[in-house]
């Protein structure tokens, strides 16, 4: 039997605020909005979604998990993202061909380059 990947959980500081900023970054929708957690899908039928859920303390390290984007313009993208309030990160990634980013909580992900 095999599984279905349901949805990936971010932990958040402000779970509302940084559900909104993927739901704006990734073109999707919020689907369920509680106190304890804010689910967003590409549609509400759609999986897999993220769920943000809180927790008190603030982002320490480098992300174990994240997410890779592939939009068809890189530099528009990454332009984009940073003016919604991403910014730049350097992890020690070196000379590669995707920009490393983090959302608005710290959390690293990637901006990687069109398929070649």
């Amino acid at each position: 039997m095999a599984s279905q990947w349901e949805t990936l959980v971010v932990d958040a500081h402000d779970p509302a605020r940084l559900a909104r900023w993927w739901a704006q970054a990734l073109g999707y929708q919020i689907v369920h909005e509680a106190p304890d957690e804010v689910e967003i899908r590409r549609s509400p039928d759609q999986l897999p979604g993220l769920i943000f859920v809180p927790v008190p303390e603030s982002k320490q390290l480098k992300n174990r998990l994240h997410i890779d984007l592939r939009p068809t313009d890189q530099a528009a993208e990454v332009e984009r993202l940073v003016d919604m309030g991403a910014r730049r990160v350097d992890i020690d990634q070196g000379d590669v061909t995707w920009m490393v980013l983090a959302d608005p909580e710290g959390n690293e992900f990637c901006v990687l380059s069109g398929r070649g």
